[in-house]
């Protein structure tokens, strides 16, 4: 039987720092919007802030359908899910609201810091959700999976690149300035990070 929870805490809160992937969905307010279900990984780049609130550090790659959507007026609605692929069968969900920080909001430098282990020069945004619901259910239909290693092509190749060049890039690629949908994304050109002097 599925369970709510008051706080990502205990045994809640180490489930989710235990699971390499997780997903992230969110729709614009329009009923013919297209949703949007992103997967998410890479070592480092989750961080529980709090009993309510998780973060994560949202890199250049692909669009910023997610960003529009937490951007647009009287959205904001976001869901987060784990899985356990080992171990007990678990699916967890928090159900929020979401803000994007952006690299020239003065709350960077703050939020950064969770993600030592992760940050690089494809940083573009903080994702940072509170929860209004915590739940789990069986996840008995999830199969048993094999986690092998992180995969390191992602790091490799924006490690390659400046920060002009990683503006450059992001400027370029289509649905980042903008959704799919038209809604405001990720603001263009690139802020700079107020966490570099």
């Amino acid at each position: 039987m599925g369970q709510t929870y008051a706080a990502i805490e205990g045994r809640i809160r180490t489930f989710i720092e235990e699971q390499p992937v997780y997903f992230t969905a969110t729709a614009p307010l329009a009923g013919d919007g297209h949703v949007n279900l992103s997967p998410k990984g890479r070592k480092g780049s989750l961080a529980v802030i709090d009993e309510r609130t998780v973060a994560y550090l949202d890199f250049g790659g692909s669009g910023a359908e997610t960003i529009a959507h937490l951007r647009e007026p009287g959205n904001g609605r976001i869901t987060l899910m784990w899985c356990a692929f080992s171990g007990p069968p678990k699916i967890l969900r928090v159900h929020g609201t979401g803000e994007a920080v952006f690299r020239d909001d003065p709350r960077w430098g703050e939020y950064i810091g969770y993600f030592a282990e992760a940050d690089g020069p494809s940083a573009r945004a903080i994702v940072v959700v509170r929860a209004r619901r915590i739940s789990d259910s069986c996840g008995f239909a999830v199969p048993y999976m094999d986690y092998r290693e992180e995969r390191t092509q992602h790091a490799e190749y924006f490690g390659r690149k400046t920060d002009d060049d990683f503006a450059a890039y992001c400027e370029k690629k289509e649905f980042v300035g903008q959704s799919v949908d038209g809604l405001p994304a990720l603001p263009l050109p690139l802020p700079p990070r107020t966490d570099v002097a």
